[in-house]
């Protein structure tokens, strides 16, 4: 088995912080926990997709203590999540987090050839029923435990990856 050293690693990192891409967006359109969403931008950043989060008053701030990364991130700011869905429906695949009839289970999830935006829902509620009607694609993370979801870091964190194509 071959194991990269640190200095390997090291060069095939960015040397500087990404633009925008526009290729991958992942959408906690309604968190409930401003810890998640300075991970999940750690995450973003790893991937080379970018955040869209809702202007709220505590998002900022969130965002701010959360994060731990050097440079400037990529983040686009929605001011209704419903609206700014709708619109990217024209340009983009529009990918949720959430269990229904038809949703894929993770595994089976291929990664992106397209502009893509993955769509979170509050940890308690999912994504809203208005905006479920505007995914192209449900996917499902398949749990055995008692919990009914993961928090939003963690499940956006794995589809990330997945849509990126790096796992």
């Amino acid at each position: 088995m071959w194991v990269r050293t640190p200095t390997e690693i090291k060069r095939q990192r960015r040397r500087k912080a990404h633009a925008c891409w526009d290729h991958l967006i992942i959408a906690p359109l309604w968190p409930m926990h401003g810890a998640n969403l300075g991970t999940l931008l750690r995450t973003c950043d790893a991937v080379g997709a970018c955040l869209a989060v809702p202007r709220l008053p505590w998002v900022p701030t969130a965002l701010e203590i959360g994060n731990t990364l050097r440079k400037p991130s990529c983040v686009h700011w929605v001011n209704n999540p419903i609206r700014w869905l709708q619109a990217q429906r024209a340009s983009a695949e529009i990918v949720g987090v959430e269990l229904t009839d038809e949703s894929v289970r993770l595994a089976f999830l291929q990664p992106a050839r397209r502009r893509t935006v993955a769509v979170l829902g509050n940890e308690r509620t999912g994504i809203p029923p208005e905006a479920t009607e505007l995914l192209d694609l449900a996917v499902e993370i398949p749990m055995v435990g008692t919990g009914m979801s993961l928090n939003v870091a963690v499940a956006g964190s794995l589809v990330a990856y997945k849509l990126s194509g790096l796992v």
